[in-house]
């Protein structure tokens, strides 16, 4: 525990950014502190937060009241939290994150937590705590004087007798000794946390429709997408299922690759091996399996292929599995050489009032028609001894398998509380009947199908429901759809001058590198849709969490730039030749400069150039964003997603869900005369970096949706309002011009 005088400055930090009359929120538990000198280094360190203020200890200060933290500061609004991913820690499954500031990277740090439950909690307590700097800072006075009298927290400070140590260290494993007696204590987590954690995402309306066909093992619907048909390649076919489990937990065990665990649930692919791992999001694996109990074959076959994922902001899982070719694993004698179907994972949290945790785990594949068709129709059972059908049952098999465990665990602590004479913990463990699963999960993909839920559904309404990422009904009526498609009146009155006349803004009158869209066959070209196709806060969201269909963009897109780069640039709206520093751009009331910084050889840029037709009302949202910190404009940016056309692993990499920018990447804001830059380096997260570097494979087959937006979080900023949008057709990298000085 720290002492009493520290007590009371921590007592003075409110929690909560805007519940400033809340108590302080804490969270603390185990962790590894990670550190590179001479060799990799790292210890195991009790973390607490408090409010904004962090320390680190050697001991739990809770057990040890005298113990002094090794490190301690204040959380800065600068601190950037990223996932390092998945990472063997001398031999244990750990979960990393890096800490850095992004003014400085050269100011970082890494910690690493057992399992993925533990890293997104820890991540969530960082961002209550920035959130808290922002409501501190928005307070100015004291303060802000404070903050600045206090040190901001810097995990990579080397102390005295760290060289020494390695030394040391390195000295004892060369004697064979190992890591493991000095450095593997037990990995259990002692975490707790007072206070809510809130995740939220936008959604995309988007084009599949989803047609149950099947339903296996007592809980596992197998859905085909009647809208993709058209294409004559495959079929695309999912199979959903819900688990009584996190999502965190559920994650953890399709990613081991433990045989024992694997041969419990999977009856495919149960004989996996690490081959190689780029990073902490994406490695190349290899396996084997008997066919004979699937076909006719008799030879054994082998596979390769590679697996990346990422945990999005609403803390929704995404794997994705591709045929690979890896030089360690060439083709083996006494095995045939075969290709995995491309699949995807999806594995999301089901917000329900039971205190036990559910997900919804989705598997997706693409298939061959001909087989698909003779099976649905019930023509032939060769497709149920067939590899796809195989990968289509894991979803079962996983089901099963953590029911089972669940059961197990709940026996033993029964058992166990008997024995001490305790009672057993409320709730806990217990078997749930899963008779209600379907309906919870209908309606969970992104789909206007009705034909997917309405053997779950009761409501005899004309109105198209769906649930959203929190399992909230959205109401998607008709008399919703036509108050959103048209909100430029009431917005602009919220956030513009109406007593100035209004600039007219044609496209045409500016110029960009990207040409603008003339008709529907034109390519590497953008236009401007509107925003019915995406889902935004309703006016009554902070009640019940209800989204409706955007309406019209509230800025113009009026020129897009395509520039080819050796080295990210920022404040490109400073550059001679930008449409701001042009004779039109400085008659423009305001401009939005969104500057999309694409990691690449050579790098690019995506210029955007929205414009306002009246000046900016100071007091609105808008002003305040263009006005306001660094910190405030992070914690509202959103950036929303959508593939219009293109492969469908891509679209299921990039996703539908609104992004806060500025939780996710470094953005750097410039703020001049009548212009506000957003600076977004993607390269800045490794995750980023890995989902764009898929999308430029594909770019040239893309069409692409972008719409961005400031949250609305307190009441009287809702509804939401699109702020722009974009659509980038079938671009082209070559097309893109080099910047000149």
């Amino acid at each position: 525990m720290t002492s009493p005088e520290e007590s009371r400055k921590l007592d003075n930090v409110k929690g909560g950014g805007a519940d400033a009359s809340s108590e302080p929120f804490e969270y603390y538990g185990w962790v590894y502190h990670l550190g590179v000198h001479k060799i990799d280094f790292f210890h195991r360190r009790f973390l607490w937060i408090r409010g904004t203020f962090l320390q680190m200890f050697k001991r739990d200060p809770h057990e040890h009241p005298g113990a002094k933290p090794t490190r301690r500061g204040y959380v800065g609004y600068t601190l950037m939290v990223e996932e390092l991913g998945h990472r063997k820690i001398n031999h244990d499954d750990a979960y990393v994150l890096r800490f850095y500031n992004r003014l400085d990277e050269s100011k970082k740090g890494d910690i690493a937590c057992t399992t993925a439950e533990e890293a997104k909690k820890w991540m969530e307590a960082f961002d209550r705590a920035k959130r808290q700097v922002e409501y501190d800072l928005s307070k100015g006075g004291n303060a802000r004087k404070k903050l600045n009298e206090q040190t901001e927290i810097d995990l990579q400070r080397r102390r005295r007798r760290v060289r020494r140590y390695a030394r040391g260290l390195k000295k004892l494993i060369s004697r064979g000794q190992g890591q493991d007696y000095f450095l593997r204590p037990p990995m259990e987590s002692c975490l707790r946390v007072t206070g809510d954690f809130e995740g939220d995402a936008g959604d995309v309306i988007e084009a599949h429709a989803w047609r149950c066909v099947r339903t296996l093992n007592g809980g596992v619907r197998i859905f085909e997408d009647v809208a993709g048909h058209k294409n004559g390649k495959g079929v695309l076919v999912k199979a959903v299922g819900v688990i009584d489990a996190s999502a965190d937990s559920v994650f953890e065990v399709v990613l081991n690759l433990d045989r024992e665990q694997r041969y419990e649930w999977d009856i495919l692919t149960g004989d996996l091996e690490l081959v190689d791992s780029l990073n902490g999001h994406y490695d190349v694996v290899y396996g084997t399996y008997d066919p004979r109990y699937l076909t006719r074959w008799t030879s054994k076959r082998d596979f390769v292929f590679s697996r990346q994922w990422f945990r999005g902001q609403d803390g929704t899982y995404t794997i994705l599995h591709f045929p690979a070719v890896h030089k360690k694993r060439p083709p083996k004698s006494g095995y045939r050489r075969t290709k995995i179907n491309p699949s995807t994972w999806e594995i999301r949290n089901i917000n329900s009032s039971s205190v036990h945790p559910r997900c919804i785990a989705t598997q997706m594949l693409e298939i061959n028609a001909e087989g698909w068709f003779g099976w649905k129709n019930n023509q032939s059972s060769k497709f149920e001894k067939s590899v796809p059908y195989a990968l289509l049952c894991q979803v079962s098999g996983l089901r099963a398998y953590i029911g089972a465990r669940s059961a197990h665990e709940a026996k033993t602590a029964v058992m166990d509380s008997k024995g001490s004479g305790l009672s057993p913990p409320n709730g806990e463990f217990v078997n749930r009947e899963a008779n209600d699963e379907f309906h919870d999960a209908v309606g969970t993909d992104s789909s206007l199908s009705s034909s997917s839920s309405s053997s779950s559904s009761d409501d005899d309404s004309d109105n198209e429901v769906e649930l959203n990422s929190k399992g909230n009904t959205v109401n998607l009526d008709t008399d919703s759809m036509s108050i959103a498609k048209s909100p430029r009146t009431s917005d602009a009155i919220r956030e513009f001058y109406t007593s100035a006349d209004p600039i007219a803004l044609d496209p045409h009158d500016f110029q960009g590198s990207m040409r603008l869209k003339n008709d529907e066959a034109d390519r590497d070209c953008w236009s401007s849709p509107n925003g019915s196709g995406f889902m935004i806060r309703g006016k009554t969201y902070k009640k019940d969490n209800s989204k409706i269909a955007g309406g019209d963009p509230l800025l113009k897109l009026i020129a897009v730039d395509w520039i080819k780069i050796d080295n990210p640039v920022n404040n490109i709206a400073l550059h001679p030749s930008s449409l701001v520093q042009s004779e039109a751009g400085k008659k423009l009331p305001f401009v939005l400069v969104f500057n999309l910084q694409v990691p690449a050889r050579p790098n690019y840029s995506l210029v955007l150039y929205y414009a306002a037709e009246r000046p900016v009302k100071e007091n609105s949202l808008l002003g305040r964003f263009v006005d306001g910190s660094d910190a405030f404009r992070d914690s509202r940016f959103k950036l929303i997603p959508s593939i219009i056309e293109g492969y469908w692993m891509v679209k299921r990499a990039v996703g539908t869900k609104a992004c806060l920018l500025g939780k996710a990447v470094t953005c750097i804001y410039l703020r001049q005369d009548n212009f506000l830059e957003i600076d977004v380096d993607i390269g800045s997260s490794s995750v980023a970096r890995s989902v764009i570097g898929l999308v430029l494979g594909y770019v040239t087959s893309l069409i692409v949706d972008l719409a961005i937006l400031i949250e609305g979080q307190e009441e009287e900023e809702l509804p939401e309002y699109i702020l722009g949008t974009v659509r980038l057709s079938h671009v082209t990298p070559e097309s893109a011009i080099t910047l000149k000085d």
